[in-house]
């Protein structure tokens, strides 16, 4: 498979070619670190200034360059394909096999960063409801107040271990917010088979 690279991208890539392979290698250890640990100004700035370019210049390089690698280490891409990918770029067959290099050597170190940074979202695991009437209170001899009790069991999300695999939310609801509850749920559901929604899901894995 090809990488789809932006046009913004592409333009902040272009700059390594203004650069010789040690500046293109430092570009890679500050893009790691700042997939490690975020954003460093100072970094920035000791490195534009040693080029004689703009702070900005250098932060949309290294950006560039960091998705570059994330995500062609996101997709597992093969040396062909990763080169097949960066020639659409226009860089020069020199600088190509510098990223591959870079590529190859940083992939199983980004993916172990990408796996820690990932976090899954709670998934459902089960339910169990309860269903109670009110028929009588001291204001009121006759009354009928029904109440449904769930206990959502999830499983996944924040949490670690056993932690994680038995979180439980409890609800306690009446029956028009239930009734709303339902609504609410059937249009989402509704809204994720739509194609728009397909299309999203298909753009971000």
């Amino acid at each position: 498979m090809l990488l789809s690279v932006s046009e913004e991208q592409r333009r902040h890539l272009a700059f390594l070619r203004q650069v010789d392979e040690s500046v293109v290698a430092e570009f890679g250890r500050i893009a790691l670190e700042f997939l490690r640990r975020g954003s460093n100004p100072k970094t920035y700035e000791g490195a534009a200034r040693k080029l004689g370019v703009s702070m900005e210049t250098v932060r949309r390089a290294v950006e560039g360059l960091m998705f570059l690698v994330t995500d062609s280490a996101k997709h597992a891409l093969s040396e062909r394909d990763f080169l097949d990918s960066v020639s659409l770029l226009g860089l020069g067959g020199e600088l190509n096999h510098t990223l591959l290099q870079l590529y190859l050597k940083h992939s199983a170190e980004v993916c172990g960063v990408l796996r820690q940074l990932s976090c899954a979202p709670p998934a459902y695991r089960d339910l169990h409801w309860r269903l109670d009437v009110q028929l009588a209170s001291r204001a009121a001899r006759q009354q009928l107040i029904p109440r449904l009790t769930l206990s959502l069991r999830r499983s996944g999300g924040a949490g670690t271990g056993a932690e994680a695999a038995a979180a439980a939310v409890v609800l306690q609801v009446d029956a028009a917010t239930l009734l709303r509850l339902v609504s609410a749920l059937e249009d989402a559901l509704h809204a994720a088979r739509s194609g728009r929604a397909r299309r999203l899901a298909r753009s971000i894995k």
